[in-house]
């Protein structure tokens, strides 16, 4: 049974920061459950996250959630294991508040994950991410 993968342990990098001002839009507000914070990042082409979990998984499902206007309007979710890189999914998120959950299918075993956000609905390229959830099985 699939249940979220990211923990304590799991390590997370972002492309930005809005202003370099982590301390009111770092990117630890995507995990903590409040509708109150979020990762904002600072204007650029491509915007990302990339985690790497404490042990080897295999995701299942994506959920996220944008504010409306700061969407991406396609998302693109890599892998790597120790084989290497892989394309996991494309996926297509609507640009509004609600969360959207993204199924997927066959996913190789990975460690490490990178959700690269293209194409923003804002026109300097800025992305706002209120909560972000991988869920999926622990594989060793």
């Amino acid at each position: 049974m699939a249940s979220t993968l990211i923990c304590k342990a799991t390590q997370s990098r972002v492309s930005s920061v809005l202003n370099r001002d982590v301390k009111q839009y770092g990117k630890k507000y995507m995990f903590d459950s409040s509708e109150e914070t979020c990762w904002n990042s600072d204007q650029g082409e491509y915007q990302w996250v990339s985690l790497e979990f404490p042990q080897s998984v295999k995701i299942t499902e994506i959920k996220l959630q944008f504010q409306g206007g700061f969407a991406a309007k396609s998302c693109r979710l890599e892998g790597s294991h120790m084989d290497g890189e892989v394309k996991i999914s494309q996926f297509y998120p609507e640009d509004d508040n609600s969360t959207h959950s993204f199924p997927i299918q066959e996913a190789p075993v990975v460690d490490k994950v990178k959700i690269i956000f293209e194409n923003s609905t804002d026109f300097f390229g800025r992305v706002i991410v209120y909560s972000l959830d991988i869920l999926g099985e622990k594989t060793s």
